[in-house]
């Protein structure tokens, strides 16, 4: 009788350590994170392409997200230009929009031809993430071409699985910088 009242009460004892983690854990995990996205840059740098690119990039991203209950998308109407990024921008940004992180992208399509305006359905997507204080933290870029060897198609579509590309790419390098339990934003 003695060894089953012991084993009862460490078998509740361990019942109710494991809940009280268990409860921790999911409090934790729980946050939502507000993710910013800019405006693509678009290279060339041309106004007809510009509206078709943002409403393709915003529309892959949101599909993305949606599949992750965690992460909430923000988004601006700024373009901020991608090789020359300013610390003080992504930090006002973040703290006015109440976002943990900004991502900055640019979309790059190949030129095909001898015209100024032919272009190929391939792109070069690119991305940079930058947390709340406005660091640095890692990027990516998905190159349609040389990744899915995609020759028709079109360019809507490039972008959508370009953009794809760099958030998994993104993803994939924050698990090899954070723990994993810190690192899916």
């Amino acid at each position: 009788m003695r060894k089953f009242i012991t084993f009862t009460a460490v078998f509740t004892f361990l019942l109710f350590g494991t809940a009280s983690m268990y409860a921790q854990k999911s409090a934790l995990s729980d946050k939502i994170k507000k993710i910013l996205y800019f405006n693509p840059e678009v290279e060339p740098d041309i106004e007809e392409i510009k509206e078709p690119t943002n409403h393709a990039f915003f529309s892959a991203v949101s599909d993305h997200v949606s599949g992750y209950n965690k992460n909430k998308m923000l988004r601006t109407e700024v373009e901020v230009a991608f090789d020359s990024i300013d610390k003080a921008t992504i930090v006002d940004y973040c703290l006015n929009n109440d976002a943990d992180f900004a991502i900055v992208p640019k979309v790059r399509y190949f030129k095909v031809g001898i015209g100024k305006y032919v272009f190929s359905n391939q792109v070069v997507v690119s991305m940079k993430l930058f947390d709340a204080a406005g660091n640095f933290i890692t990027e990516s870029d998905y190159d349609t071409y040389r990744k899915n060897m995609r020759l028709l198609g079109s360019a809507e579509n490039s972008i959508k699985i370009g953009t794809n590309g760099a958030i998994k790419a993104i993803l994939k390098k924050l698990r090899k910088i954070k723990p994993s339990s810190e690192a899916g934003f």
